[in-house]
């Protein structure tokens, strides 16, 4: 039975086309630039270092969210995020009908400088699956000491966060 193999040369231009073409690949990728995700979302936003954005974030954050204009689900999440660098969630959906669901999650958080990154070691009091480990990462800008808004890439949503009292129930 024959051995098929490259020749040096060969293997040589196959990685450099692979290359080529990977580069081709990312610099076609269409994400949004990051300016224009915050210009659109945030006119006339505050503008913060990143120590002093990393300073703020601990503390108690509400997001609200409502589809169809107020008349189809809702949620509300409490996000409590620990100056130790552990975070909780509490999550209400209510839906349509009217039925309320509660959850809460744990992990752990960070801000690298541009986006707030949680890991969830906990998904309503469990464990998650190893196998599919949960990740939630925003590139966060302040409006205000007291509001920042959150671009995810991946999803394409913005969301918006605003800081309240840490007794604040759902």
């Amino acid at each position: 039975m024959p051995r098929h193999s490259l020749s040096g040369w060969r293997a040589a231009t196959a990685v450099a086309v692979g290359i080529a073409s990977l580069a081709l690949l990312a610099a076609s990728y269409d994400r949004p630039a990051t300016d224009a995700v915050f210009t659109a979302a945030t006119p006339g936003a505050s503008s913060f270092d990143s120590a002093e954005i990393a300073a703020s974030l601990p503390g108690t954050w509400l997001r609200e969210q409502a589809d169809d204009g107020g008349q189809g689900m809702r949620s509300r999440r409490l996000l409590h995020l620990e100056p130790s660098g552990t975070f909780r969630e509490e999550v209400q959906i209510v839906s349509a009908s009217g039925e309320v669901t509660r959850q809460e999650h744990a992990g752990t958080w960070l801000y690298d400088g541009t986006n707030l990154k949680r890991k969830y070691t906990l998904m309503n009091g469990q464990p998650p699956s190893r196998l599919n480990l949960p990740f939630a990462t925003f590139e966060i800008h302040f409006e205000s000491r007291d509001i920042f808004v959150g671009a995810d890439h991946i999803h394409r949503n913005t969301v918006r966060y605003e800081r309240v009292p840490a007794q604040t129930q759902l």
